[in-house]
């Protein structure tokens, strides 16, 4: 059993390699990525892992090659309990298109929320709470109405008192 606190969504690892913490000018996310990986704080799930490999990119072979250890399954009762959870409250608002509801169904997300409610973990995630969604279905809306702490990729590195410093001459 997974012991990490914080479980995070595909959108923390493209976003960072696609703006702020590029591969060429922040290694040092990265690394405390897989240091955090490695000390049981951090981690993700295998949905998440085919997201992200599907990229057939420098994510998706840091993903293979690096953090490969840190995606746990949801190959599990307690973890497909609490997913029948998730999708039951998302099933049950109106406000959500049914396409909305589709789409969240056949990705990662509601997978990410219900293996936080398993295991106690906080989600990560750059989608913002937004009540009057109907297009699609944001995590941390799912997060808040089933007691679920949701945070950006900031405050966890903030919470988990990591530093970018720059090294060298």
């Amino acid at each position: 059993m997974s012991s990490f606190k914080y479980v995070l969504d595909a959108n923390v690892f493209i976003q960072a390699k696609n703006q702020y913490y590029a591969f060429d000018l922040v290694p040092g996310f990265w690394n405390s990525l897989i240091r955090h990986a490695a000390d049981g704080t951090i981690g993700s799930i295998d949905r998440v892992k085919q997201e992200l490999v599907r990229g057939k990119d420098r994510l998706a072979d840091w993903a293979a090659s690096h953090f490969s250890h840190a995606f746990s399954s949801t190959d599990e009762a307690g973890v497909i309990d609490a997913y029948r959870q998730v999708m039951s409250w998302v099933q049950h608002q109106a406000q959500f298109s049914d396409a909305a509801k589709a789409d969240f169904a056949s990705g990662a997300d509601g997978w990410l929320v219900a293996y936080a409610i398993a295991k106690g973990h906080v989600v990560v995630t750059h989608e913002q709470l937004a009540p009057e969604a109907e297009r699609n279905v944001p995590i941390p809306n799912v997060c808040k109405a089933l007691n679920v702490r949701s945070v950006d990729t900031f405050a966890m590195l903030r919470e988990l008192k990591v530093q970018l410093v720059e090294r060298g001459g």
